[in-house]
């Protein structure tokens, strides 16, 4: 090992790690609060694997507020959901439906972001990811975006929870959608 490579570990270790992918493969999507806590991931013991639900819960979110709001309201742990954070995302996620779908694998504004099934998300960190204490930020790409999206989490006690989420923005349109295509 060179020296450059000794300084660039020393650096990565001193971030936090970084540059860490995670793979997760769900049979089908939850459709209820208690399914989604039945998952093997909702031990919420890493911040992966609740970042990897919240894309679940946005899922359902789009079929069904009142069922998404108890999904992220079970991912936000200790700090449910306020009143206004409820209008923000019944806002962000209408006419937006495509939008959660297009985080798995195989969904492209090509095929209207139909996942490939089982439902296959990607979650990574890069060496900024745990630059504040007990909070983590965590990306999610996306078919319909040139860059990742963010998930930040919170850490309480061995549990990480969601903090806040930027997934429900904006994608590509989809070809049936694109008058242009």
């Amino acid at each position: 090992m060179s020296i450059f490579d000794n300084i660039k570990n020393a650096v990565s270790d001193a971030a936090g790690g970084g540059n860490k992918t995670e793979t997760f493969t769900f049979q089908a999507l939850p459709e209820s609060v208690a399914e989604l806590q039945a998952l093997p991931e909702a031990t919420l013991d890493s911040p992966f694997k609740t970042a990897a639900l919240t894309v679940c819960a946005i899922c359902a979110l789009a079929a069904d507020l009142e069922i998404g709001y108890d999904m992220l309201n079970f991912l936000k742990g200790p700090q449910p959901l306020s009143n206004h954070e409820k209008a923000f995302l019944k806002e962000r996620i209408t006419g937006r439906v495509k939008v959660p779908f297009s985080y798995f694998k195989g969904a492209t504004p090509e095929n209207d972001y139909t996942p490939s099934q089982p439902f296959t998300v990607t979650v990574s960190d890069n060496p900024y990811s745990y630059q504040d204490d007990s909070y983590a930020v965590l990306y999610i790409s996306s078919g319909g975006a040139d860059s990742p999206r963010q998930v930040k989490l919170r850490k309480k006690g061995d549990q990480w929870f969601l903090w806040e989420q930027f997934l429900i923005v904006d994608i590509k349109k989809s070809k049936s959608e694109d008058p242009w295509a």
